[in-house]
């Protein structure tokens, strides 16, 4: 909200009148001094208080998240994968406080690294508040969160904790600082920055979420290697299917819902009017289309994905519905405020041929990921930085990053190529800072052992072995991996003769 001034000075002579005039333009101004005052309180408190409801539904995505792994996972290690969404949360929020946040938002700064705000020192500032650093803690563990789905089922505690530290303390805020920080090498909101003087466009995360957790969780994976029974001695892919669809279906229902924080969340702030203000459109109906983008995005996808899967394979799967609206979701999460509803729809289409193209690879090439992540994420996050440089438009690109005048905007709607090229260096640079930091760590540890399991207690299961128990009672019946290799089966002779009283006997039965 622009400031309200006003001076005695300015009064005096409208009330030269008056046998007190300087009395009275003094008495005036005070008061309009204090009005002033209270409206910028106001808006203050409106947009802290639009954040932090933001923060809290992005924060409700890790419910979301703990719901869809349980799901996906066997039942034998449903305890294990809701235990490391717990501790995505408890240990991010920890390695953020200390040091992430200042790593990503530690102005003044340089281009690559924050330096100031270590545990939260000297802060709050003019250019922040708490609720800012709970919105970006939500963000940090979210990208955790998609690593720890790569490689569930078969990873060690310990390597758990000792990754989600060092992604939501260092590796994560990196890449943030980069593209979102106002002294970011390839951030919209700097002048002049290094890369066409007019940075990458990642409204809310893409490639800075999405792709970072995606391609942590691809390296952790591949080092892995598949989970047990995961592929057979020909090498054909067979199932490990999960144990719940109903809390699959549940966990994206919380995702979906959290992704109106983390998508319409991302203006950070509410009280802002557009053209000179004091029209109905402002930033507050900037924030709704980008709830309507968000919504056709992921509900082209799911419906998308529910057709083709039926095509492919015969039947309708809420699992691969559930996927694909997700996918949907996180390729629309980088446009979602620059482009118009109709081109979500084409980006929820295309998310949805992506996810199911990765995942033949996936397959392909005996990659196990459990619950899809890199494929989704990874995969969809990158089609969602090249789709944002495809139909970005030139009116709303200038209302969410004003002050650049010329600023690229999408190829197919007559902006050239600048941001396209921007938004592919984006992805590059994201997939070469990520394996060259969370790769060597997955190498490290598996080296010292602290990666996989043995084969011993993923067979059994890790909820029996390291947690105690099992989380609920449960038949796993088609679980390929709790069952021998050669299987012999008895056969007994059928000698019975018919009863007597016209009745089969119960051998014959």
């Amino acid at each position: 909200m622009d400031s309200l001034t006003c001076t005695p000075s300015y009064l005096v002579p409208l009330l030269s009148s008056s046998a007190n005039a300087t009395a009275l333009a003094s008495f005036l101004c005070a008061r309009f001094s204090t009005i002033s005052s209270q409206l910028s309180d106001a808006t203050h408190a409106i947009d802290n208080t639009y954040l932090l409801f933001s923060a809290y539904l992005v924060f409700a995505m890790q419910l979301g998240f703990a719901m869809l792994c349980a799901g996906s996972v066997r039942a034998k290690n449903t305890m294990n994968i809701m235990l490391t969404n717990v501790l995505d949360a408890a240990a991010g929020a920890l390695s953020y406080y200390l040091f992430g946040f200042a790593f990503a938002f530690g102005a003044p700064s340089n281009g690559f690294i924050g330096r100031h705000f270590f545990g939260l020192n000297a802060y709050p500032s003019p250019d922040g508040d708490y609720s800012f650093f709970l919105y970006q803690w939500a963000f940090a563990i979210a990208a955790a969160g998609i690593t720890s789905g790569s490689i569930a089922e078969r990873t060690q505690f310990v390597a758990y904790l000792i990754y989600s530290s060092f992604l939501t303390g260092f590796v994560y805020p990196v890449v943030s600082h980069w593209f979102w920080s106002r002294d970011g090498w390839a951030s919209p909101i700097r002048p002049n920055n290094l890369l066409f003087d007019s940075g990458a466009i990642d409204f809310a995360g893409s490639g800075v979420v999405h792709m970072v957790g995606g391609i942590a969780g691809l390296w952790g994976a591949l080092i892995e290697g598949p989970r047990i029974g995961r592929f057979d001695r020909a090498g054909r892919s067979v199932a490990l299917r999960g144990h719940s669809a109903s809390l699959v279906v549940l966990g994206t229902f919380l995702l979906w819902f959290g992704w109106y924080g983390f998508n319409p969340g991302s203006f950070l702030t509410i009280m802002k009017g557009y053209g000179g203000g004091g029209g109905y459109y402002g930033q507050w109906s900037a924030v709704g289309r980008t709830a309507v983008t968000t919504t056709l995005a992921g509900c082209t996808a799911a419906l998308t994905t529910l057709f083709s899967k039926r095509l492919l394979v015969g039947h309708w799967n809420v699992i691969d519905v559930c996927n694909g609206l997700l996918g949907g979701f996180a390729a629309i999460t980088s446009g979602c405020s620059v482009v118009e509803p109709w081109a979500a729809i084409i980006c929820g289409f295309v998310a949805a041929w992506v996810l199911i193209g990765f995942n033949m690879l996936a397959a392909k090439f005996k990659y196990d990921d459990p619950l899809e992540a890199a494929q989704l994420h990874g995969g969809c996050g990158a089609w969602g930085l090249l789709f944002t440089g495809l139909f970005a438009t030139k009116a709303y690109v200038n209302e969410v990053y004003p002050g650049l005048s010329g600023r690229p905007y999408g190829m197919f709607m007559g902006g050239g190529g600048t941001l396209l090229g921007a938004q592919i260096i984006q992805i590059l640079v994201i997939i070469g800072w990520v394996t060259a930091t969370m790769g060597p760590l997955f190498y490290v540890l598996k080296k010292m052992n602290l990666l996989r399991i043995s084969r011993e207690d993923e067979t059994a299961g890790m909820d029996l072995t390291r947690h105690g128990g099992f989380a609920y009672v449960y038949h796993d019946e088609e679980d390929i991996s709790m069952r021998p290799t050669f299987m012999m089966t008895k056969i007994e002779p059928n000698n019975a003769s018919p009863s007597t009283d016209g009745q089969r006997s119960p051998s014959n039965v």
